[in-house]
């Protein structure tokens, strides 16, 4: 006879608590209740990196699959996100060579040096502007409209669809004003893919587009467009978001900024940035049969959301994991890409896009850049998480 416990349930922890500050809530949790059911999200919530990473490394007991998730609302169809096994590969290896680490080198790096170059060069020297509208989001998304085969579409059309879709993705309360934004994009997406796969099919190329369309074997057009859109969502907020944290903590941490561009760390700041604050928060797997995390019942078709937030913050593997720290000696595997098949796909692109590439040549152009008011620096975001707001002036 099992000796399982029942999961906790929880009433209280609210769905705007977890968007404006969830790392109290997670580092409360990683003390009291790592396995929570929280009702506000429908979903048990872990918290422990044990746990999370248990559970992404796991796909024979746990399946991306949920059932219940608004992704699929809000993408007008089930991504490779939400496929296991031989149907995800297939997808998922349609578009890899445009992540290989070969077209990267030859490819995209030489676009995104000329694009951060060129939208370093145009922000106004000794102004305040705000970070994540004049530099942060562009850069991001006009790297990834080229990446993805998509340079018709203007960095405002990329950032509004890449919001839309996350918001979607995420609107874990089902609000219809949410959904309605989300389809917007989606049909403009549809219209502007139909208007260019001819181009595609005509002059083949490493974009991602492109390599799925003149594929021998290609997957559906309708799953085409779902991963190109599953790409629009992650690909611009995690170099966006990264970007933007990682500019905080050095910005809030001179003695480590100093150091950094002394040593030309770029690197390592990025992944402390990661780490710190996960621009992926969470991540929902279906539990496929009856199963047992720290003594609790989980019982099979479970939706469990594996809090990398908080995984990445965990006393287990850091001390003072609540504070940016690039020297940090205590260096544990962070989760921020995620784990298994799943893996981020476009983590490459990030860390060279970001790390090598963007944050060096922003310092060496603006070496006393600093945040005149932190009160004025918004951060949001559960299911993603970054600035939303952050006024730089450019010195």
């Amino acid at each position: 006879m099992s000796t399982a416990k029942s999961i906790p349930v929880d009433k209280h922890i609210t769905l705007a608590a977890l968007d404006s500050a969830p790392y109290p809530i997670y580092q409360r949790l990683r003390r009291e209740a790592p396995v929570l059911h929280v009702s506000a999200v429908r979903r048990t919530l872990l918290t422990k990196a044990e746990d999370t990473r248990y559970v992404k490394a796991t796909p024979e007991l746990f399946s991306t699959n949920d059932p219940s998730t608004p992704m699929k609302r809000a993408m007008w169809s089930h991504t490779l996100m939400r496929k296991d096994g031989k149907e995800h590969r297939r997808e998922r290896m349609a578009m890899n060579g445009a992540f290989s680490p070969k077209v990267i080198n030859s490819d995209w790096i030489p676009q995104y040096e000329r694009i951060a170059r060129e939208y370093v060069a145009r922000l106004p020297a000794g102004e305040t502007i705000d970070l994540f509208s004049a530099l942060s989001g562009p850069y991001a998304a006009r790297g990834l409209a080229i990446l993805l085969g998509m340079e018709e579409a203007t960095d405002e059309q990329m950032q509004e669809w890449s919001q839309a879709l996350i918001e979607g993705a995420g609107n874990f309360g089902w609000q219809d004003k949410l959904f309605e934004r989300s389809d917007r994009a989606n049909e403009e997406i549809h219209a502007l893919l139909d208007s260019i796969t001819a181009r595609h099919v005509s002059a083949p190329g490493n974009s991602a587009f492109s390599l799925m369309l003149n594929a021998a074997d290609p997957i559906p057009k309708k799953q085409m467009y779902a991963n190109i859109k599953i790409a629009i969502g992650g690909g611009i907020n995690e170099p966006r978001d990264a970007l933007n944290t990682i500019i905080y903590g050095l910005l809030t941490n001179p003695d480590q900024l100093e150091e950094v561009v002394r040593n030309r760390d770029w690197s390592k700041a990025f992944e402390e940035g990661v780490r710190w604050i996960a621009p992926i928060q969470v991540s929902s797997r279906v539990a496929k049969e009856d199963l047992e995390i720290r003594g609790y019942h989980i019982p099979k078709d479970e939706v469990v959301m594996t809090i990398q937030a908080s995984a990445n913050r965990d006393e287990d593997l850091y001390d003072d994991g609540e504070s940016f720290n690039v020297y940090r000696t205590d260096k544990g595997p962070h989760q921020a890409f995620g784990i298994g098949p799943h893996l981020c796909q476009g983590n490459r692109v990030a860390r060279k896009a970001v790390g090598e590439i963007m944050l060096p040549i922003l310092f060496e152009r603006f070496p006393n850049m600093r945040i005149p008011d932190l009160n004025q620096v918004i951060w949001k975001g559960f299911g993603f998480r970054g600035v939303t707001q952050m006024p730089v002036q450019l010195k």
